[in-house]
């Protein structure tokens, strides 16, 4: 496999998403999860997003470049909610490339458009 400037140490993307109540209320059904928290909205009309959902994000620039992940950290200092804008920027700690694949270890954090951290975490895993 060739070096790829995409896998370079320190590089990093972001992806940036607002979730509805809608999207809570299908990872609910999917996940099973239906604490109240995520069901009943506060006085502003908004729901607790799960942790989990919040962690499709990293999950999502993941999936751009095809990481197939080993290990996945999470720590959620803050809760997120739905109609909050959420901005995830993964970044590339270590690359270290091999005949047939690249192994990388990913940092990221989620935060809120109030600067919120709501998720940071870590991921290693490889791209083939």
């Amino acid at each position: 496999m060739s070096t790829d400037d995409t896998f370079r140490e320190g590089a990093s993307k972001t992806y940036t998403r607002t979730f509805t109540r809608e999207d809570v209320q299908q990872f609910a059904a999917l996940s099973n999860d239906e604490g109240a928290h995520h069901l009943v909205p506060n006085d502003e009309e908004q729901v607790v997003l799960h942790g989990l959902l919040t962690a499709t994000m990293p999950t999502k620039l993941g999936g751009d470049i095809d990481l197939l992940a080993r290990t996945m950290e999470f720590e959620f200092p803050r809760p997120a909610y739905t109609g909050v804008e959420i901005t995830c920027e993964a970044t590339y700690e270590s690359v270290e490339e091999y005949d047939d694949y690249t192994a990388l270890d990913v940092s990221f954090v989620c935060e809120s458009e109030d600067g919120d951290v709501v998720l940071r975490g870590r991921c290693e895993g490889v791209v083939k």
